[in-house]
Order: C-alpha cells, then structure tokens, then sequence
C-alpha cells in the first residue's frame, strides 16, 4: 500500500506539473496574442467576422469597423466616467456623445489649435528632433531620448504651459492615457497611479494659468488664445474648461506619438529594402514618400488593436449580408481597426508592404465623430521626428522593442552621424 499510495502522489505532482505547464503555455499565448493579434483577426475575419461572446463583440472586418464607428449615435464612446475622473468632476469632449457641449468644445480647441499652425509645429519638431540626432553620439534610445522627448517639447511651446519636466510631462500622459483608453480591465493599481497623476497635472495647468493671468501677457499659443475666447465672454472658456480642455488634449499626445515613432520605426527595422528606401526618402528631403514608408510600416503595428464602445440599443452591423450580426443593448464592442487596416476583403495584397495605398486603406486615428483630434499633427509630427535619425542612412538596430503595459519603453538604435544632411 505504501509503494500505491507513493506511486499515486508521483503521478499527481507529475499531473499537476504538466498541467502547470500548460496553464503558463496558455498565459503566453493570450500575452502573445494581446500584443500580436494579427493571427487572430485573420482567422475572425474569414470564420466570424463579427464575434459576440459574453456581451462582448469583437468586429474585425473593413466596412463593417467603419460601420459601428460612424453610427456613433448606436455605439458610444466609453471614456465619459474615467474621463470626469481625470479632470476632477467635468467631462471632456473626447468623452462626450454628440450634443450642443460636444460640438461647441470641440470647436472652441479646434480654433486654438489651427491647422495654419502646422506649418510652425512642424518646423520645430523637425529641428527639435534633429538637435536631439546630432547631440547623440551616433547611439539613441528612440524611446526615451526621441519619441517621448520632441512632443513633450513642442506641447511646452506650442501649448505656452511649461511642465515641471519634460519628463514628468511624458509620464503624466503616459499613465492617464492607459487608464483612459487601455485599462479595460479597470485595474486598481492602474486607477490609483493615474488618479495621482492628475492631480498633479491640474495643479500644474491651473498654476499655468493663473500666473498667465496674473502677468497680464497676451501671447499667441494655445493658452493665450483660449484666454482671448474667455476675455471675449465666449460660453465654456471659464478656467476650469480650459483646464479640462487642455489636460484632454495633452495627455494624448505625448504616449501615442512616441508609440507611433517606435512601432513604425520597429517593423522598418525588420525590412532591410525598405528601411533602406526610407532612409533615402529622409536624406532627399521627400517628405511625402517618407510619410507613406511611416504609416504604411505603422499599419502593420499601429498604436491600438481597436477602439472600444458600448452599443446604446440593439443594432445589427453588415445587414442583408451573409455576417450580420444583431450586437445587444449595453455590449462592449471592439471595432478593430488593426484588423480592418489587413482585411484582404477591403485593402489590395494587405500583408504586402506598399507605399502607394490611398488615404482610406489607413485608419491610425480612427474614424467618425471621436477620430483623433489631433490628427493633423499626428500626420506631420510621426514621420518629423524620424526623419533626421533615418536621414543619416545608416540606421541600424541595437536592440529589441521593449513594451512596458501598452506602450514602448525601449527601442535602442545606433548610426553614424554626417552619413547625410536632411534638407
């Protein structure tokens, strides 16, 4: 009996072993897929194009993305709650249904923030960046020294609210965009830590802006022209709406760009010829080929799988089709753009690597209502910051792209400074 009984605890350790070892095979293999999901959309947009599980739909196909973000009226944004948290008790508009609050907002910042300002934008990231290239002794961090860096600089100028760091800046954006837009688990940990960081960051715009007032400057940035609206007695320009507006709009902008610049820079890594062909686009000062080399290499990592919503009413998406799916009231719903941007039932050869796709194959700042206020700078800004590191035609990888939760921590380069001028 004592041999039995010894034989039958061996093979249930060895039982337990094994199914340990699964069990961490199986964790791999949803990390994995977390962060390459590009097998799976694959395979969802041929078997079940529109997945439905547990209140929970997964839409991966080209038309019917665009279709669940168009109909914003059906499929609502879910930042409204952790938005009013961020800002203390006021929602932003990047959270807001479309109503008369949504529409005057966003055309309070979109007369502050200016598309005949891009030409200036663009000119200081690209010397801002550039600075950063030539300083660096041939050997960067792109993550740390570049990506994260020239957007915390120009939101300083461009914004006229100087942080009490550009790195404190860069980490403000980094934690409350996660808790925004990525925690979809609500984890404590990550509330806590962005909670604390709001803080902070609205103490820090509210001391921009009573010192602004209290000088008594009139400068033409973003600050000083939302000032201007509020002198003038335009409805919601009060300092708490300019507050809230602007923690909004820069919080956004440093950890998306300087993911964008990674992951795009990343996958040009991993192809020689066409790494090649990009870095002559940036030494020729062709900054419109260089663009399509970014955001072509970016479609195949882009800066989220999808955009996420919570379907208001019962709504079935690619109706009178052989797919149509009924999406219930309250489901969470997962519009995946990355998918959408590989679907071969949408996009010419889309595991192909082109640069003569037209605008539309692409969808980095979404689509419909919420696409990516800033998208206009986004489009200038990505490619300006590479371009001098590439422009030097001698980029070459010295190691891996690290992530830290959703967003790239590291991605070391090393290049030979003087190989060539950009223009």
């Amino acid at each position: 009996m004592h041999f039995l009984e010894r034989l039958q605890a061996d093979g249930e350790a060895a039982l337990a072993h094994v199914q340990g070892d699964i069990m961490a095979a199986i964790d791999q293999l949803k990390a994995h897929t977390l962060v390459h999901p590009e097998a799976l959309f694959a395979v969802l947009r041929r078997v079940k194009p529109i997945l439905l599980v547990k209140n929970i739909a997964l839409v991966t196909r080209f038309e019917d993305v665009q279709e669940v973000l168009s109909r914003d009226d059906i499929f609502q944004v879910t930042y409204g709650p952790k938005m009013r948290v961020i800002t203390g008790g006021q929602d932003f508009f990047l959270g807001m249904a479309n109503s008369p609050e949504y529409e005057r907002d966003t055309a309070h910042m979109r007369s502050v923030v200016r598309r005949q300002d891009m030409a200036g934008i663009a000119a200081f990231v690209e010397s801002t960046a550039r600075g950063i290239v030539e300083s660096s002794g041939g050997n960067m961090d792109v993550v740390s020294d570049l990506s994260r860096l020239v957007p915390a600089r120009w939101i300083a100028a461009y914004f006229g609210c100087v942080p009490p760091s550009e790195q404190q800046l860069a980490d403000w954006g980094t934690v409350i965009f996660q808790y925004l837009f990525t925690d979809l688990d609500n984890n404590p940990e990550v509330g806590r830590t962005a909670q604390a960081a709001a803080a902070e960051a609205r103490a820090w715009l509210d001391g921009c802006i009573a010192a602004r007032k209290a000088a008594g400057t009139a400068q033409d940035d973003v600050l000083g022209r939302c000032l201007a609206l509020q002198r003038a007695g335009v409805p919601g320009m009060d300092d708490l709406s300019i507050r809230d507006n602007l923690i909004g709009l820069i919080v956004g902008a440093i950890p998306t760009t300087s993911k964008c610049c990674a992951n795009a820079l990343d996958q040009l890594l991993d192809r020689p010829a066409q790494l090649a062909a990009a870095q002559e686009a940036a030494a020729s000062g062709d900054d419109a080929l260089f663009s399509r080399y970014i955001f072509e290499a970016l479609r195949f990592n882009p800066n989220n799988p999808g955009v996420f919503r919570i379907a208001g009413e019962d709504y079935t998406v690619a109706k009178g089709t052989m797919r149509a799916t009924t999406i219930p009231k309250g489901a969470f719903v997962i519009a995946a753009t990355q998918s959408a941007m590989l679907d071969e039932n949408k996009l010419d050869a889309p595991t192909e690597f082109r640069t003569d796709r037209p605008a539309w194959n692409y969808m980095h700042w979404g689509y419909g209502l919420h696409t990516c206020f800033g998208q206009y700078i986004n489009q200038a800004q990505i490619p300006l910051i590479l371009k001098p590191l590439l422009a030097t035609r001698s980029v070459q990888r010295a190691g891996a792209l690290k992530v830290q939760g959703p967003f790239p921590s590291s991605l070391r380069v090393s290049y030979q400074l003087g190989a060539a001028a950009t223009r």
